[in-house]
């Protein structure tokens, strides 16, 4: 080989710290958009309804919890004091299709290197594509569930008889969207980071989102939260984004810059932290995985 020849790549294990490799991973844009392809088609292969499972079950989720918390539990879904009408089926849906893209993404993203040995262990690619890959295909899913929200959005507000309006708080919902793959990609990896060793924390994470769930205003608003505990309870980076997130949908509701502020604070320290302890682990993750 020439002295003079130069490499496009070099794999070596001596990273720096915040050596995350972000410029290298744009560059393989395309294997991520190739990777998008595959799981989202991969998610509903061979089901004989197909991609109308990604309307199906937020539809389904969302009757139960209409006949459950809004017509037997009779929990409230108001956010805020006032005589607002709001349909309790739309309430429920807009919170769930939010919570399922969160979910759905924080859970698939914390098995990176369990789900990806296979191909990491034997082709070199920036590891990082893999769970920005498996965020943005369930961005696909969420896309097709908010088309849906949409239609059930504009039957109610043809019909009437709705607190509905539309207010520039509307334009918060693309970075209600954002933020959610930003806090859902980090705590995944993370999680995936922490359980090529500890393969314990992978069977708490289901329990976990559960709590969290539950800890989350999905199936009741804010109104139900005691006023001694509210700040507390708005702490939870989860809670300020489907508020807002309702709030851009209905034109009202609760919305506090401060915490949703801090809501964003502690989605970009989880991400970050996410993408060193990913960067870190990466090197070593098929000796221990």
């Amino acid at each position: 080989m020439e002295e003079n020849s130069t490499f496009k790549t070099v794999i070596t294990s001596d990273h720096k710290l915040l050596d995350l490799h972000l410029r290298e991973t744009f560059q393989y844009r395309d294997l991520i958009f190739l990777f998008v392809k595959r799981d989202f088609t991969a998610s509903y292969k061979q089901t004989i309804l197909g991609p109308a499972w990604a309307i199906i079950q937020p539809l389904l989720t969302t009757v139960v919890f209409t006949i459950i918390f809004g017509n037997l539990a009779r929990l409230t879904t108001a956010d805020v004091d006032g005589d607002f009408v709001l349909p309790g089926f739309l309430f429920y849906m807009t919170g769930n299709i939010c919570w399922a893209y969160f979910s759905g993404t924080l859970g698939a993203t914390s098995n990176t290197f369990i789900a990806n040995r296979g191909t990491m262990g034997k082709v070199y690619y920036p590891r990082l594509v893999s769970p920005i890959s498996t965020a943005l295909s369930r961005l696909v899913s969420f896309g097709i569930q908010f088309t849906m929200l949409l239609c059930f959005w504009l039957f109610y507000v043809i019909r009437g008889g709705t607190s509905i309006h539309i207010t520039p708080m509307l334009l918060m919902i693309p970075l209600c969207v954002l933020q959610m793959m930003i806090l859902s990609t980090g705590c995944g990896i993370i999680i995936s980071s922490v359980t090529t060793k500890y393969r314990d924390l992978a069977m708490l994470v289901g329990f976990g989102l559960q709590l969290w769930h539950y800890g989350t205003p999905i199936a009741y608003g804010l109104q139900l939260i005691p006023e001694k505990w509210m700040g507390l309870y708005m702490l939870n980076p989860v809670t300020p984004i489907i508020t807002t997130f309702r709030f851009g949908m209905f034109g009202f509701g609760y919305f506090d810059l401060t915490y949703y502020l801090i809501s964003w604070a502690v989605s970009i320290a989880v991400f970050f932290i996410g993408l060193i302890l990913f960067s870190r682990i990466e090197r070593t993750f098929m000796d221990t995985i």
